[in-house]
Protein backbone atom coordinates (compact mmCIF):
# COMPACT_ATOMS: atom_id res chain seq x y z
CA UNK A 1 0.00 0.00 0.00
CA UNK A 2 1.11 3.13 -0.89
CA UNK A 3 1.97 6.24 2.16
CA UNK A 4 -0.81 8.59 1.59
CA UNK A 5 1.60 11.54 1.16
CA UNK A 6 3.61 10.88 -1.59
CA UNK A 7 6.62 13.13 -1.02
CA UNK A 8 8.62 13.20 -3.84
CA UNK A 9 5.66 14.34 -5.92
CA UNK A 10 5.79 17.35 -4.19
CA UNK A 11 8.17 19.55 -6.52
CA UNK A 12 5.88 17.89 -9.45
CA UNK A 13 2.64 18.99 -7.95
CA UNK A 14 3.86 22.23 -7.08
CA UNK A 15 4.96 22.79 -11.02
CA UNK A 16 1.44 21.74 -11.77
CA UNK A 17 -0.41 24.22 -8.98
CA UNK A 18 1.96 27.09 -10.84
CA UNK A 19 0.76 26.01 -14.45
CA UNK A 20 -2.49 25.36 -13.84
CA UNK A 21 -4.72 24.19 -17.30
CA UNK A 22 -7.71 26.78 -18.18
CA UNK A 23 -9.96 24.55 -16.76
CA UNK A 24 -7.98 24.13 -13.57
CA UNK A 25 -7.99 27.81 -13.40
CA UNK A 26 -11.73 28.48 -13.98
CA UNK A 27 -12.94 25.54 -11.14
CA UNK A 28 -10.49 26.90 -8.69
CA UNK A 29 -10.65 30.83 -8.86
CA UNK A 30 -14.09 30.84 -9.64
CA UNK A 31 -15.57 27.88 -7.44
CA UNK A 32 -13.15 26.06 -5.19
CA UNK A 33 -10.66 28.68 -3.61
CA UNK A 34 -13.63 30.55 -1.55
CA UNK A 35 -16.08 27.63 -0.98
CA UNK A 36 -16.67 26.96 2.61
CA UNK A 37 -15.07 23.45 2.54
CA UNK A 38 -11.53 23.66 2.01
CA UNK A 39 -10.08 22.37 -0.99
CA UNK A 40 -5.91 21.77 -1.86
CA UNK A 41 -4.53 21.91 -5.32
CA UNK A 42 -2.32 19.54 -6.78
CA UNK A 43 -2.03 17.77 -4.03
CA UNK A 44 0.76 14.52 -3.62
CA UNK A 45 -1.48 11.78 -2.40
CA UNK A 46 -0.79 7.43 -2.46
CA UNK A 47 1.33 8.13 -5.46
CA UNK A 48 -0.89 10.38 -7.37
CA UNK A 49 -1.27 14.19 -7.55
CA UNK A 50 -4.94 14.30 -7.45
CA UNK A 51 -5.94 18.00 -9.11
CA UNK A 52 -8.33 19.03 -5.97
CA UNK A 53 -8.84 17.27 -3.21
CA UNK A 54 -10.84 18.29 0.50
CA UNK A 55 -8.99 16.56 2.82
CA UNK A 56 -12.03 16.65 5.34
CA UNK A 57 -14.34 14.79 3.35
CA UNK A 58 -11.63 12.66 1.50
CA UNK A 59 -13.04 14.09 -1.72
CA UNK A 60 -10.79 14.21 -5.16
CA UNK A 61 -11.86 16.20 -8.16
CA UNK A 62 -10.47 15.53 -11.42
CA UNK A 63 -10.42 17.30 -14.62
CA UNK A 64 -9.86 15.15 -17.93
CA UNK A 65 -8.82 16.94 -20.62
CA UNK A 66 -8.28 14.76 -24.15
CA UNK A 67 -4.68 13.05 -22.90
CA UNK A 68 -7.40 11.15 -21.05
CA UNK A 69 -8.70 9.66 -24.20
CA UNK A 70 -7.08 7.21 -24.70
CA UNK A 71 -7.08 3.26 -24.26
CA UNK A 72 -3.75 3.85 -22.44
CA UNK A 73 -5.15 6.67 -20.38
CA UNK A 74 -8.45 5.29 -20.09
CA UNK A 75 -7.01 2.13 -18.17
CA UNK A 76 -4.60 4.29 -16.15
CA UNK A 77 -7.01 6.53 -14.63
CA UNK A 78 -9.77 3.55 -13.47
CA UNK A 79 -6.64 1.99 -11.90
CA UNK A 80 -5.95 4.85 -10.48
CA UNK A 81 -9.32 5.57 -8.72
CA UNK A 82 -9.71 1.97 -7.79
CA UNK A 83 -6.44 2.98 -6.30
CA UNK A 84 -8.21 5.74 -3.97
CA UNK A 85 -11.03 4.71 -3.71
CA UNK A 86 -9.56 1.49 -1.81
CA UNK A 87 -7.90 4.10 0.54
CA UNK A 88 -11.76 5.62 1.39
CA UNK A 89 -11.18 8.59 -1.57
CA UNK A 90 -14.21 9.42 -3.29
CA UNK A 91 -12.96 10.50 -6.67
CA UNK A 92 -15.41 12.37 -9.30
CA UNK A 93 -13.94 13.20 -12.54
CA UNK A 94 -15.41 16.19 -15.30
CA UNK A 95 -14.27 16.64 -18.65
CA UNK A 96 -12.58 19.97 -19.75
CA UNK A 97 -15.48 20.31 -21.56
CA UNK A 98 -18.08 20.16 -18.69
CA UNK A 99 -16.20 22.60 -16.65
CA UNK A 100 -16.12 25.36 -19.74
CA UNK A 101 -19.83 24.39 -21.39
CA UNK A 102 -21.79 23.15 -18.07
CA UNK A 103 -20.05 25.67 -15.50
CA UNK A 104 -23.12 26.19 -13.38
CA UNK A 105 -23.63 22.28 -13.16
CA UNK A 106 -20.49 21.11 -12.37
CA UNK A 107 -20.83 23.28 -9.51
CA UNK A 108 -23.90 21.93 -8.12
CA UNK A 109 -22.43 18.52 -8.66
CA UNK A 110 -19.91 19.48 -5.97
CA UNK A 111 -22.12 21.19 -3.85
CA UNK A 112 -23.84 17.85 -3.84
CA UNK A 113 -20.80 16.16 -2.67
CA UNK A 114 -20.21 18.21 -0.05
CA UNK A 115 -23.41 17.90 1.53
CA UNK A 116 -22.49 14.16 1.56
CA UNK A 117 -25.33 13.62 -1.52
CA UNK A 118 -25.00 11.13 -4.52
CA UNK A 119 -25.91 12.99 -7.21
CA UNK A 120 -25.88 11.00 -9.56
Amino acid sequence: MRHAYTRHLAPRARELRNNQTPAERKLWFEFLRTHPVKFRRQVPLHGYILDFYSPSLKLCIELDGRSHDGRAAVEYDAERTQQLTAAGIQVVRFRNAEVFGQFEGVCKVIEALCRGEAPF
